[in-house]
């Protein structure tokens, strides 16, 4: 087979602020994988989490360099080979996952069927995404929800805090929000922005107003705090940051709720089918979420939707230059469409 690269530039309607910085745009890279008459597509987006990963795209470039050369004697049916080169290089998780997603769409592609029919998957289960509100004055995030509303009419919003200017900032923006939206399911993610303390209080505060769980409230580095903070919220806890695959799930089971699976943190579809079945199995919730990614990985996603308890698939819909068309967004669910592989177009 042969596998081909370019890089592409997405740049966000709004940028999002965390409580790690604010990102404007990204520069993502399109593999391409041929054999047989047959190409399978896959993303790379590189991502920041704190001494896990701060890989630029230089760097994913410079490793795709490297990898692809050795993957071309393989057909794509011969996997076990193919992740037995990617282990011994101990190749990214963020490049495991675009040549995952290649594969996975040149199989769909194979056998002329989307992968979520592959899977036998249920596409009636799937529920609908959140928006999310980053980091900012009261007043923008209420400027913010109403772009979210004016162009997709979301009524399930995920709101970032963990803000740098501390608690009561968080406060303030969360309660701007709730006035415009009373009734709408909202969950938090503090992205590790909270002391042990300040997460105990939040977990409190936002419970009594109604919020649905709480994401990676303490930092990857005060991950022995979880047990405590399990102990005394009163709002399910979800982790993002530390989790990257399954392995962290068998660490962390005894202390959270649920789990926030990513495509480019886990290294693909293989890897995330695991962690969903090992979710399952520990009576764990699953959710989904993304970082810039275009349509493109967030339709990879969307192929497995029907498993989700919630789903944060929503960079895409930021986007005002996505080179790809994917999965439909029909009342908030968005869902892959009846194409063979990942269904994924050109723009």
């Amino acid at each position: 087979m042969q596998i081909k690269f370019q890089t592409f530039t997405v740049r966000k309607q709004v940028p999002l602020t965390i409580s790690r910085g604010t990102s404007a745009g990204n520069t993502n890279i399109w593999v391409r994988l041929q054999h047989h008459g047959l190409e399978g597509w896959g993303e790379v987006t590189p991502f920041s989490i704190l001494t896990k990963s701060q890989i630029g795209p230089e760097a994913l470039i410079e490793e795709l360099k490297v990898i692809l050369p050795s993957l071309e004697q393989f057909t794509p049916l011969e996997r076990q080979k193919i992740e037995g080169v990617l282990q011994e290089a101990k190749t990214s998780s963020a490049v495991r996952a675009a040549i995952d997603m290649a594969l996975y769409d040149w199989l769909g592609k194979r056998a002329y069927l989307p992968l979520w029919k592959l899977w036998g998957l249920d596409l009636s289960r799937i529920i609908p995404t959140s928006v999310t509100v980053g980091i900012s004055s009261p007043e923008k995030a209420k400027e913010r929800v109403h772009l979210w509303q004016q162009s997709i009419d979301a009524k399930v919003f995920k709101l970032k805090l963990g803000s740098p200017e501390g608690i009561e900032c968080d406060r303030a923006l969360f309660l701007a929000v709730r006035e415009e939206i009373p009734q709408a399911e909202i969950s938090v993610d503090a992205n590790g922005g909270w002391s042990l303390s300040d997460a105990i209080k939040m977990s409190q505060w936002l419970a009594e107003r109604g919020v649905c769980h709480l994401e990676q409230p303490l930092n990857v580095a005060a991950e022995k705090d979880f047990p405590i903070l399990y102990e005394k919220s009163p709002l399910p806890i979800f982790i993002d940051e530390s989790c990257f695959n399954s392995a962290d799930i068998l660490r962390l089971a005894h202390c959270i709720h649920g789990i926030n699976i990513k495509i480019m943190k886990s290294g693909g579809l293989t890897e995330a089918l695991n962690m969903i079945r090992i979710a399952k199995i520990l009576n764990l919730q699953i959710m989904y979420g993304c970082y810039s990614d275009s349509a493109l990985a967030n339709t990879a996603m969307s192929q497995l939707a029907s498993y989700a308890d919630y789903i944060d698939l929503d960079s895409h819909l930021n986007l005002v230059d996505d080179p790809f068309r994917g999965a439909i967004l029909d009342n908030g669910r968005l869902v892959p469409r009846n194409l063979p592989g990942l269904g994924i177009e050109l723009a």
